[in-house]
């Protein structure tokens, strides 16, 4: 374990523009070396967090700390920080060497230390022998590699991220996740990512924090997050999950908590079908079925109220078998050790 302070550390933060707080009382600690993930959905406050980091933006109360230093009114480029954004925000007159070599340039490094290092960078991002290209001359993928290997030939001890891969289409990002972790892991520097994709951050981030309304609903490694969400919120944004309360909860588990249970962990079974004691069911009949290729997602109508929505992985069926489910009655079980329990109510 390391000894050092949080890479970043946020003390009761807000950000408040004239009537709305985009960023309510956060606090928060970044360890050093982490891959970690800001999600959520559009206006939550995630990105109003990464900018205050970078220096873009400042707080209007509480403090930002660097490395145990407070930097919360400092300006950007005094803080040890580099930003990769969506655009890339590449200069297009100049080749990609000189891109990537920019931040060198400025800090007056001599050409061959540059050029060294530019190299180096190109390797690391798996781009090598493309230094004289132009930016209009490369994929999509590529030219985010080059502003990823411009942001980090300064070594900055932490590096934000802002949506990088939204630009791209869905195998390419796809790729580009399961790279950006290798990159992150060579060399070491703490990540700090936004998104607002849910698959994103549970490829990729050693932890991420749940945001909502200005606020941290929670924060957790990703098969925490989505095996024991603590909020609806968090159990409806992070992958699909039935909520279930009221009557319908009072007639599965015997009492009216609302809890949530993910539909991949639900089975189909026929009707009157025996039940253990460690599993909970429900009886009711198929409503909608959407045959995914991969799987197939059920929405079940329960006798007792409410629905739920099954997935199960298309091992021996086919579209048509599947399909032909539709208006079928069965019984639903799951074992009940994969009931949460939810800290509010959903009205």
């Amino acid at each position: 374990m390391t000894n050092l302070p949080p890479a970043v550390r946020f003390l009761n933060v807000s950000r408040q523009f004239a009537e709305v707080k985009a960023v309510d009382g956060v606090s928060l600690d970044i360890a050093s070396g982490e891959f970690f993930t800001l999600l959520g959905p559009s206006g939550s406050g995630k990105t109003t967090c990464l900018r205050m980091i970078a220096g873009f933006d400042h707080p209007t109360s509480g403090k930002i700390e660097l490395y145990g230093q407070e930097v919360t009114n400092l300006p950007p480029y005094e803080r040890d920080v580099n930003t990769v954004f969506q655009d890339y925000a590449l200069f297009p007159h100049m080749s990609v060497g000189e891109n990537i070599g920019y931040g060198l340039m400025i800090k007056k490094g001599s050409k061959p230390e540059r050029e060294k290092r530019v190299a180096e960078m190109l390797e690391l991002v798996r781009l090598p022998g493309l230094a004289r290209r132009k930016p209009s001359q490369l994929s999509g993928g590529q030219r985010q590699r080059v502003a990823l290997a411009r942001a980090l030939i300064n070594r900055p001890r932490v590096l934000l991220l802002d949506e990088p891969l939204g630009a791209l289409d869905l195998k390419l990002r796809q790729q580009m996740q399961i790279e950006l972790k290798a990159i992150q892991q060579q060399v070491g520097i703490t990540f700090i990512f936004v998104t607002h994709d849910q698959e994103e951050a549970l490829t990729m981030s050693d932890r991420l924090a749940v945001f909502n309304h200005g606020r941290i609903e929670q924060v957790g490694a990703p098969a925490e997050i989505y095996e024991s969400p603590q909020t609806a919120f968090v159990a409806g944004f992070v992958g699909i999950s039935n909520i279930i309360r009221g009557e319908a909860a009072r007639a599965i588990t015997g009492a009216a908590q609302t809890f949530t249970v993910r539909p991949e962990k639900i089975h189909l079974r026929e009707p009157g079908a025996p039940v253990a004691d460690a599993e909970c069911a429900a009886d009711g009949h198929i409503r909608e079925v959407v045959y995914l290729g991969l799987n197939t997602r059920y929405l079940a109508q329960l006798e007792s109220g409410g629905e739920l929505t099954v997935i199960e992985q298309n091992l021996r069926t086919t579209s048509m078998d599947v399909l032909a489910a539709k208006g079928r009655r069965v019984r639903l079980v799951w074992e009940r050790a994969h009931n949460r329990p939810l800290a509010d109510q959903v009205e």
